[in-house]
Parts: structure tokens; C-alpha cells; sequence
């Protein structure tokens, strides 16, 4: 577990604009470890909520019969950005990781740059 927050605080440190990020479970809807702004956003409600954005769209690729895997995903705000990006590692089926962004202050090219580095590096 120590490696999981360590992971998520150098993702909070490293991405600019960095609001919040989460490690979540899709198949229940449990954030499993969260860090960043409690006044800016409840990340247990934001996981609870983007389980069924990432169920939806595991369900359309099936019934479409598209191969290969989600690498990303993006949910444009006015003021925020947020991605949700799967987690690929032996041990991470069922798992996304969640970040949020600021919109003003994040580099988004940069950010999914790091967030998919954190993903490859995860050990749970």
C-alpha cells in the first residue's frame, strides 16, 4: 500500500494542475486510495460516478466488437479536465486510475504523458 500513495502523491506532485487522483475499483465503484483537494472534489463520489462512465464504455467496445484496449479516457469541463486511464498490470484488472485536472494550469499532453508512466510503474 505504501507504494500506491507513494505513486499518488508523486502524481499530484509531478502534473501540473493536479486537483486529484484516485486509484478505483470499477467492478464494485471504490475509490482505493485517493489524494488531492477534498474542498475541490469528493474523489470517493467522482469514482463511484466514473465506475459507470468506464462500465459503459467496456460494454459498447464488447457489443461493437472492438479490439485492442482503452488506453484513455477524456472528460472535458470547463474548468477541469478529467482522465481516466485503465490499469493494465497483471494485478490491476478491474482498476482505473482517475485524475483531475485544473484546466487553466494543466498541460494536458504532459499529463497523460505522466499518468500512463504512473500506470506502467504500479505495483498493487
Amino acid at each position: 500500500m505504501a507504494q500506491l500513495e507513494s505513486a499518488l502523491a508523486d502524481a499530484m506532485s509531478t502534473i501540473e494542475g493536479a486537483v486529484g487522483v484516485a486509484l478505483v475499483d470499477y467492478t464494485s465503484g471504490m475509490a482505493l486510495a485517493t489524494l488531492g483537494d477534498k474542498q475541490a472534489l469528493d474523489l470517493n463520489v467522482a469514482a463511484a460516478g466514473n465506475t459507470d462512465v468506464v462500465r459503459a464504455k467496456m460494454r459498447t467496445m464488447e457489443m461493437l466488437e472492438l479490439q485492442g484496449a482503452i488506453e484513455d479516457m477524456l472528460i472535458t469541463l470547463t474548468a477541469q479536465y478529467h482522465i481516466i486511464r485503465p490499469v493494465t498490470g497483471k494485478n490491476g484488472s478491474g482498476l482505473f486510475l482517475y485524475l483531475v485536472l485544473d484546466r487553466k494550469r494543466a498541460n494536458l499532453a504532459l499529463a497523460r504523458l505522466r499518468l500512463a508512466r504512473l500506470e506502467g510503474d504500479l505495483e498493487i
